[in-house]
């Protein structure tokens, strides 16, 4: 009789809940059943809603289950069998497969258009959790929110009524996938930055800091929600910004330089700028040539490389591939080695006497191999030294690849 007793409520509770099942990972199924029971229960969620045979399915699958177990404890991750669970696909207008949204609380957020690798869905779910703009109080607040990888744009107001501030939380709502934002009431954290009254501040990240460009860019228009849009397109990626996966058709609006290097700002800040401040250098004097410059990691793009500009992991050695890519979709490649903009001049066979027997110039000349280890250790150097002479008229740094070029008898190189 106790027996019975105790198997009742058990019974029960499979029956109310019948579709509720933990996948492999943590990626949550739910049905028809139990949606309105279990979703109001996560702060932010992202569900997939797919189908068993979509192909698309499969290979988003693991990158999704990946992202999920990465953001574990921070963003819920859920699935939606759209061949079983009907009434569910239905409710929130799923027409293809895969479709990912975002829900708050339960409720319909959007169409998650975002990246759909696991690092580009980790990065763009860690922006969708929390409020759409933290509030600072102190300067360490400050300090603290814009000391990140990424930039940052930050609001100062008068008050809490503020007409701005309830403009700029708006836009917030709308653009916190994309762009970081915090606000504050406390109006002399604006003013170090030369904000009197109410404005915007844009914080480009610490990583990408320049003598080339200011840190902090002011907006002090009239805010709306467009304008705020327009000043941060405009500004947020600066002279030259990092191009990724996640950013590149962003960028790619315009014609756009791409120098591709062995970059890492997460673990080589120092080597990472060292060719993006050569880059920066070139960029600073074509702010109104229409044509955009931008730095980004080659093991990222070594299928673009190949594939659209026919350059192996072979090629170029430890400098940059230097690419342009129009608007249009036109591809050219730099041939020539990139020296920094200056940083030294590469001589060929035809111009060899006229720039190296010059008579009224001091000449230093660098013989090379593109495949010489002690040549490549030796280019950062080299490269400074031709920066810090540059300015004078009468002396000159160049090199030459004396492998590719027929080397004039009267200079004796042998190594």
């Amino acid at each position: 009789m106790a027996a019975s007793v105790h198997l009742l409520p058990a019974v029960f509770l499979f029956s109310v809940f019948p579709a509720v099942v933990w996948s492999r990972g943590d990626v949550l199924e739910l049905g028809d059943a139990d949606w309105d029971y279990l979703a109001p229960e996560h702060q932010t969620m992202l569900v997939k809603f797919y189908a068993p045979g979509c192909g698309h399915c499969k290979k988003l699958s693991p990158e999704f289950e990946k992202a999920a177990s990465r953001l574990k404890g921070t963003v819920r991750f859920a699935k939606v069998d759209c061949t079983s669970q009907t009434e569910t696909c239905s409710r929130f207008g799923i027409t293809g497969f895969p479709t990912l949204k975002i829900f708050r609380n339960g409720r319909d957020s959007g169409l998650y258009d975002g990246p759909r690798t696991t690092d580009g869905i980790s990065q763009y779910m860690k922006k969708q959790t929390g409020p759409d703009s933290v509030q600072l109080q102190t300067p360490e607040d400050l300090q603290n929110f814009v000391n990140h990888y990424d930039a940052s744009v930050v609001g100062v107001f008068s008050g809490e009524e503020s007409s701005g501030l309830l403009e700029f939380l708006k836009a917030a709502a709308l653009l916190r996938d994309q762009f970081r934002f915090a606000h504050t009431t406390e109006r002399h954290l604006g003013e170090e930055h030369g904000i009197q009254a109410e404005g915007v501040l844009l914080f480009r990240p610490p990583r990408l800091s320049s003598r080339f460009e200011d840190s902090v860019v002011v907006f002090t228009d009239y805010l709306t929600i467009n304008s705020l849009r327009r000043f941060i397109r405009d500004h947020i990626h600066g002279l030259c910004p990092h191009m990724t996966l996640e950013n590149k058709d962003r960028l790619r609006v315009r014609d756009l330089l791409t120098a591709f290097y062995d970059l890492d700002y997460r673990h080589n800040v120092k080597v990472s700028n060292y060719w993006r401040n050569r880059v920066m250098k070139v960029a600073s004097q074509y702010k109104t040539a229409g044509l955009t410059f931008s730095v980004a990691n080659k093991k990222d793009f070594l299928s673009e490389l190949e594939d659209d500009f026919g350059l192996g992991t072979s090629d170029g050695g430890e400098l940059p591939f230097v690419t342009i890519r129009t608007k249009l979709g036109h591809k050219f490649t730099m041939r020539e080695e990139f020296t920094g903009g200056g940083g030294g001049v590469v001589v060929v066979a035809e111009t060899f006497d006229k720039m190296v027997n010059d008579p009224d110039k001091d000449v230093l000349i660098q013989f090379y191999s593109p495949s010489c280890s002690h040549c490549k250790k030796l280019q950062p150097i080299y490269t400074e030294l031709a920066e810090q002479v540059s300015a004078d008229p009468n002396m000159v740094v160049v090199k030459m690849n004396g492998v590719d070029n027929d080397v004039p008898l009267s200079y004796d190189v042998q190594g």
